[in-house]
């Protein structure tokens, strides 16, 4: 017998002798339930139930650069590049009195790598056409294209404001504090105004009608805008007038605003305006004698899905001023 044989016939007499014991059962853990993120149709696209509630949020924004040209427009340098981060927070849940809503705006803008600032660009709650918070005003909205120049100096506020919609008509009316706003006659800041805004749809034809009056400085200012399809294009026109310099509208006692937005293919959209001030500018607390104008073109173009290049020229010649031309050339990338 050779010695491999001796060492497996002692192996195999060990494991003769050698008593079985019964090995301990195994217990696998019970897996944790895994609640994966629920898409939430019920207020639109891209909303999806926070897990454990039933509350639904909606997360997007945008990323922007953009170059300025214009007469020392970045200090000494007659362009100046400017990058923009921005993201929106939304929640919705329902409630017996309908949806209620809150939303959350940061901004983040970078003129260079020091030169940065964050804000909050909005932050309000909504709920039975009630809203309060910090959000933009009527007074915000315009034309498609970059020439016309009907809005506030401002026009980001605390305010409190109540909005009846149906599904082709809205009126409203709002408290602002106009704190940051401009002020004459020797008025300071914590100024109050009311505004009121109504607008709707009727086929091709949109429009809205927005008022509103500055406490402080007792003068106010109402405006006018319609829009309607025509041929490869939307056809818009507007009209502001104003008592006088108020935080609402302080570019001239009367202005009068047109534009042509022309759908030229799927993604290219080409959009001339032009625009005529009476009465331009602000002396003292009261409007100039002279009058301007505005001509301007800008040319938006939808590179792929979301991603975006926008850029607008524009000519103001006043009367008693120097005329003066600006642009930009943008790129956005929405999401």
């Amino acid at each position: 017998m050779n010695i491999r044989m001796v060492l497996l016939a002692s192996a195999a007499a060990f494991a003769a002798s050698t008593p079985v014991l019964a090995a301990d059962a195994i217990v696998a853990a019970e897996p944790e339930p895994v609640e994966y993120v629920r898409v939430c149709d019920a207020y639109g696209t891209g909303y999806f139930y926070i897990p454990g509630t039933e509350t639904c949020l909606k997360i997007e924004g945008y990323i922007r650069f953009q170059v300025n040209v214009g007469e020392d427009v970045g200090g000494d340098s007659d362009w100046d590049a400017v990058t923009r981060g921005q993201v929106q927070f939304t929640a919705k849940s329902d409630t017996e009195y309908g949806p209620l809503t809150g939303v959350i705006v940061m901004q983040f803008n970078a003129d260079n790598a020091t030169d940065q600032d964050a804000i909050l660009d909005s932050a309000y709650l909504d709920i039975a056409g009630f809203r309060a918070g910090l959000f933009y005003s009527w007074w915000d909205d315009g034309l498609s294209g970059e020439t016309d120049d009907i809005g506030s100096p401002v026009t980001l506020h605390n305010s409190l404001r109540y909005q009846y919609e149906t599904g082709d008509f809205y009126a409203g009316i709002s408290v602002d504090e106009l704190e940051d706003s401009p002020f004459y006659d020797g008025e300071e800041a914590n100024n109050v105004g009311v505004a009121v805004g109504l607008g709707g749809k009727a086929g091709a034809f949109s429009y809205q009608i927005t008022a509103g009056y500055d406490t402080d400085n007792e003068e106010g200012a109402v405006r006018a805008m319609g829009t309607v399809e025509i041929g490869p294009g939307t056809l818009g026109l507007a009209g502001v007038y104003s008592t006088n310099p108020n935080a609402y509208y302080n570019a001239a006692e009367w202005a009068i605003a047109a534009e042509y937005a022309i759908k030229a293919t799927d993604k290219l959209k080409i959009t001339p305006g032009v625009q005529y001030y009476s009465n331009y500018g602000v002396v003292g607390s009261d409007f100039g004698d002279g009058d301007a104008w505005k001509v301007g073109l800008t040319v938006d173009y939808q590179i792929v899905d979301n991603f975006y290049a926008k850029a607008s020229v524009q000519y103001l010649d006043p009367e008693d001023a120097d005329d003066s031309t600006t642009g930009y050339f943008r790129l956005q990338r929405s999401f």
